[in-house]
């Protein structure tokens, strides 16, 4: 038989999270598509999750990650994480996709709010929009469900999780927008950062050329023209 589970357990985190904190406010004005890009196509997660109110609650977010591992249905983990948020957190809840009830309501974003996390992300959904509106804390998350759920346990804080096809760990860093939510590992975030200048140099020089009426990539026009493309006229 096997041993049952402490109700909850704390991974404690070793990383500085004020230079944790300083390194994520790096990116607090890059939009997700140059952080995506930077990483070689990767890093974002699956696009369900999404702001919840994108039009009544700030869409961007930027902080370190402060990660719970619920499980579906269960909030404990969440209720626990707000003893251990630290100011700019982001709290990063797992519920292994549950959508059969909220994985949190207002008074709980309240709560987080209260605490001083920068914002909430989970790949369940929520409820009592009406009064997360009014929190103002941003939210994202699969949909909305009125659902209950429980508290009972057994969960983790501080663990890694997957969240969204994402594995994420406490430190690492969330940036989010209405583009959707994308995690830079924190062993990544300077060779990240690093690459972001040239990003928006090419982003700039399109965006220019754009203006002044290109309609296809040059390369795409020789690729065209070459050997490598045949043309095949319908009967």
């Amino acid at each position: 038989m096997i041993q049952e589970p402490p109700l909850i357990t704390i991974v404690e985190n070793q990383n500085d999270h004020a230079t944790t904190l300083a390194l994520s406010q790096a990116f607090q004005s890059i939009p997700t598509s140059f952080i995506v890009d930077a990483m070689n196509g990767g890093g974002a997660m699956h696009k369900d999750i999404k702001p919840c109110s994108p039009d009544q609650l700030p869409s961007n977010v930027c902080g370190p990650a402060l990660t719970c591992d619920c499980g579906p249905g269960d909030i404990l983990g969440l209720l626990a994480a707000l003893a251990e948020v630290q100011k700019g957190d982001v709290l990063v809840m797992s519920t292994g996709e549950w959508l059969g009830c909220a994985c949190v309501g207002d008074r709980v974003i309240g709560m987080a709010k209260n605490a001083g996390a920068a914002g909430f992300i989970c790949d369940g959904v929520v409820r009592d929009i009406d009064g997360i509106n009014e929190v103002g804390l941003p939210v994202f998350c699969q949909g909305v469900s009125p659902n209950s759920p429980v508290a009972k346990g057994p969960c983790v804080v501080g663990n890694r999780v997957l969240v969204g096809g994402n594995s994420i760990d406490t430190g690492d860093i969330v940036v989010a927008d209405k583009d959707g939510v994308v995690i830079v590992p924190l062993h990544q975030a300077n060779d990240v950062l690093a690459r972001i200048d040239k990003i928006k140099e090419l982003e700039t020089q399109l965006d220019a050329e754009v203006e002044q009426g290109l309609a296809c990539p040059e390369w795409v026009r020789t690729l065209l023209a070459s050997e490598q493309t045949v043309r095949i006229k319908r009967r």
